[in-house]
Order: C-alpha cells, then sequence, then structure tokens
C-alpha cells in the first residue's frame, strides 16, 4: 500500500518503486520529502544509479512515481 501526504491541496505519494536499468531488479522505496537522491545501489546487482539528464533525482529518472517536490509543483494551467 503507498504511503500518501496532502501538500498544499494535493495527494504526494511517498512511495516509488525503483527499476534498475542494468539487471530490472526493482525495490519499493520511500521517498524523503525534503531532499533529492542523487545516488541509489541497487540491492540485486550493486549498479550505483545516478540521475538521467534533465531529471532531479534518482525517483524522478528510475521510479514508479516522481520525488515528492515535482509531484507538488504548480504548473499554471495544469492544476486539477
Amino acid at each position: 500500500m503507498s504511503k500518501i501526504i496532502e501538500s498544499t491541496g494535493k495527494k504526494i505519494a511517498l512511495e516509488s518503486v525503483v527499476h534498475c536499468p542494468k539487471c530490472g531488479f526493482e525495490s519499493a522505496e520511500i521517498m524523503p520529502t525534503d531532499s533529492c537522491l542523487l545516488r541509489y545501489q541497487c540491492k540485486n546487482c550493486g549498479f550505483v544509479m545516478t540521475p538521467t539528464e534533465g531529471k532531479c533525482c534518482i525517483f524522478c529518472s528510475y521510479g514508479s512515481v516522481p520525488c515528492p517536490p515535482i509531484q507538488g509543483m504548480k504548473v499554471p494551467g495544469l492544476e486539477e
């Protein structure tokens, strides 16, 4: 079950499944709400992931859900 918080009227998921680009292993992780995760080591093969170009963190690069700061961003014209 995903952990969710509410911030500025938006629901923000705190759990993301990180997918290793090297071996395909997936691991559910709780995302920090106050910082970006810049390195993550695969629990299966040991590959160290870093953010892909244009992404702020591991979750935005390899996760099933982007990081909490990105989820909470307000984009003009796209608010629900």
